[in-house]
C-alpha cells in the first residue's frame, strides 16, 4: 500500500496536479468546527452546507466503505491584467482570478476520473469516486490532513511554495493506502505559518473574517455576488466596490501568496478579456450574448439575472458619467424585478 500511494501521487502529478496527498477520514476536530459555524448561522442562504448532516465530515457515509481520501491540488493563477490595477479603476470590472478561465469543476473532474481510473486499474473491482467541489465534501480540512497546506486565517488553504492560488479536488476509496498523517502537526500548523499576521482579516472590503479562521459568509462578497440569488443587502452595495464575481482582497494580501507562480495550465488562461473589461461593455451583453462567451466558465453558473444585478451594482459605485446613467436607466425596463431594483439603487447614487 505504501507502493501505490506513492504510485498515486506519482500518476496524479504527471496529470497535471501540483501536489497530491493521501489521508484517512477522521474529521472529528473539523466536524465540531463546522457545527459551531453553522450554529452561528454564518452560512447564510447555503442550506446545502447543513443539509448533508454528518455525510460532509464522515466520509464513509457519504460513500460507504471510504477509508481513504486521495486529495490534490492544481494551481491556476493566470497571466492576468494586475488586480490591484483593476480594483483601482471604478469604471472596470473585476473578477475573481480564479474564474477568467474554463470552468474548474471540467478541468479538475476529468484528470480526477482519469487518475481514479488508474487507481481502479491497478486494484481490479475498487471502489472510488471523485469530488470537485461538487458535493458533502471538507476539502480545506481533508487537504490539511493530507499535509498539502494549511488553513490561514482567511480560512483557505496555503502552501509555502505557492500561496492559495489553487483548486482542491478529492478521490474517495476503498482502497486503504498508506497515508502519512499527523494529527499533532496539523493541530499546531496554523498559529506557526500564519504568525501575528492580520492582514486578510483588514484587507477584507465587508469584514467578513470575523475573526481568525472564521468567516461569516453573509458578509462576504464572493457569497454575495455568487451564492446569494436574490437582493444584495444595501448595507454592502457601497463596499462591493467593481467586484462582480467574486473577491480575492484576502488572497491578494497574503505574504505568502508573493511565492505563487503563474499557472502552466491553458484551461485557466483569461478568456474574452475578462481581466479588464469595462463595466458598461459587460452591462450591454444581452442573454444569448451572455450564454455564448460564458458557455463553459464558471461564471455561467450564476445566469444573466445575477450577472446583472452584480454589474448594477458596481456601476451604482462607479463615476455616475452620462454614460453609466444611460445604461443604468435602460436596465429599468429589464423583465426582472432583480435587476430594475438594483439598477434603480445604482441610479440614486448618481444624483
Amino acid at each position: 500500500m505504501k507502493l501505490l500511494a506513492n504510485q498515486v501521487c506519482i500518476w496524479g502529478r504527471e496529470l497535471g496536479f501540483s501536489e497530491v496527498g493521501i489521508t484517512d477520514t477522521d474529521l472529528a476536530v473539523a466536524e465540531a468546527g463546522l457545527q459551531q459555524w453553522l450554529g452561528k448561522g454564518y452560512h447564510g442562504t447555503m442550506n446545502y452546507m447543513a443539509k448533508h448532516g454528518t455525510k460532509r465530515c464522515r466520509p464513509g457515509e457519504l460513500l460507504p466503505g471510504t477509508v481513504r481520501v486521495i486529495s490534490v491540488r492544481m494551481d491556476y493563477l493566470p497571466q492576468a491584467k494586475d488586480s490591484w490595477d483593476v480594483l483601482h479603476q471604478p469604471e472596470r470590472a473585476f473578477i475573481s482570478r480564479y474564474a477568467l478561465g474554463r470552468d474548474y469543476h471540467k478541468v479538475l473532474r476529468n484528470r480526477l476520473e482519469l487518475l481514479a481510473g488508474k487507481l481502479r486499474d491497478a486494484v481490479p473491482g475498487s471502489s472510488c469516486r471523485v469530488f470537485t467541489d461538487s458535493a458533502p465534501v471538507m476539502e480545506v480540512a481533508l487537504a490539511e490532513k493530507a499535509d498539502l497546506g494549511w488553513r490561514g486565517k482567511h480560512t483557505l488553504l496555503l502552501t509555502r511554495e505557492r500561496g492559495s492560488w489553487f483548486f482542491l479536488g478529492e478521490i474517495y476509496t476503498d482502497v486503504p493506502l498508506y497515508a502519512d498523517t499527523n494529527p499533532v502537526k496539523d493541530a499546531v500548523v496554523p498559529s506557526g505559518h500564519c504568525g501575528t499576521c492580520t492582514a486578510c482579516i483588514s484587507a477584507c472590503p465587508t469584514g467578513a473574517i470575523v475573526a481568525p479562521y472564521e468567516v461569516d459568509a453573509r458578509r462576504c462578497i464572493s457569497y454575495l455576488t455568487i451564492e446569494l440569488q436574490g437582493s444584495i443587502p444595501e448595507e454592502f452595495r457601497p463596499l462591493i466596490g467593481n467586484r462582480i464575481y467574486g473577491c480575492d482582497d484576502c488572497q491578494l494580501v497574503c505574504p505568502w501568496n508573493r511565492f505563487a507562480k503563474i499557472s502552466a495550465e491553458k484551461d485557466f488562461a483569461v478568456r474574452h478579456g475578462l481581466d479588464d473589461r469595462s463595466l458598461l461593455e459587460l452591462f450591454a451583453w444581452d442573454e444569448a450574448e451572455f450564454n455564448s462567451r460564458m458557455a463553459g466558465s464558471a461564471i455561467y453558473r450564476i445566469g444573466f439575472e445575477q450577472w446583472q444585478r452584480n454589474i448594477a451594482v458596481a456601476l451604482g459605485n462607479a463615476p455616475g458619467t452620462e454614460e453609466v446613467k444611460t445604461g443604468l436607466k435602460d436596465k429599468l425596463q429589464s423583465p426582472s424585478m432583480l435587476v430594475r431594483e438594483h439598477a434603480a439603487w445604482a441610479l440614486s447614487r448618481h444624483v
